[in-house]
């Protein structure tokens, strides 16, 4: 599905991702974890295309989409969900998610049923204004505007960070959903321990912009937790 090589990502002088190379298994929810500043953030917006890499792969399907803008990459079907949602508060929720709409490759028109089965609230709110909406709330109409271009991969960067514990539930069911029944690969970026060993199936732990351990969820051992993770 997608695989990462030797990829190498400056901000300024500053280096940022050192010969990163990892790869995501179709079809299950990997994690990308580690402390914060570490190059997560990075790794997601440099395979979204929104921070150039200098150099290195970017394979998608057997492809190197590296020097590909991003437009280009969510025709692809990857989609993305940014830490801080970054909806638009001025539109509706019926606005948002049509915005999602212009980025689905089959040329989708309407708004998914299956997008209000997984996200009810959002079908009760759509023409309140996104600012209105709760932080919670926010986070659900961004992972449903991501879902209107019908991906194939997903990235969703810390979606439980500051969320009430109810939607933070029903955001890890969602991912258990897309990668179980609808076979979507999630990428998830994610401090919170229990969250990920709840609703991962892989891991990548980063540290200074490189993988320093990775494995299956259940490989991510207290030794591992305490060295690349504890603050």
């Amino acid at each position: 599905m997608l695989k990462l090589e030797k990829l190498n990502q400056y901000y300024g002088q500053s280096h940022t991702l050192w010969d990163l190379s990892l790869e995501i298994k179709e079809g299950r929810c990997t994690c990308l974890m580690g402390r914060n500043g570490v190059g997560k953030t990075t790794i997601t917006k440099a395979i979204m295309g929104l921070v150039p890499s200098k150099d290195g792969k970017i394979l998608y399907n057997g492809e190197d989409i590296r020097t590909m803008g991003s437009d280009k990459r969510a025709s692809l079907a990857i989609g993305y969900v940014p830490q801080g949602r970054e909806i638009f508060p001025q539109l509706t929720v019926k606005e948002n998610l049509e915005i999602g709409l212009l980025g689905n490759r089959n040329g989708l028109k309407t708004v998914p049923d299956k997008i209000y089965e997984l996200f009810p609230v959002l079908k009760e709110m759509l023409k309140r204004k996104g600012g209105d909406l709760s932080g919670g709330q926010q986070q659900q109409l961004a992972i449903a505007r991501a879902l209107c271009i019908e991906p194939k991969l997903l990235l969703l960067d810390e979606p439980s960070e500051g969320i009430q514990p109810n939607i933070v539930q029903q955001i890890g069911e969602v991912i258990d959903y897309l990668t179980k029944e609808e076979k979507i690969t999630v990428i998830l970026v994610e401090q919170k321990l229990p969250f990920a060993r709840r609703h991962g199936d892989d891991f990548f732990i980063i540290d200074r912009g490189a993988v320093v351990a990775s494995g299956e969820i259940e490989d991510l051992n207290d030794d591992i937790v305490n060295k690349y993770m504890s603050v």
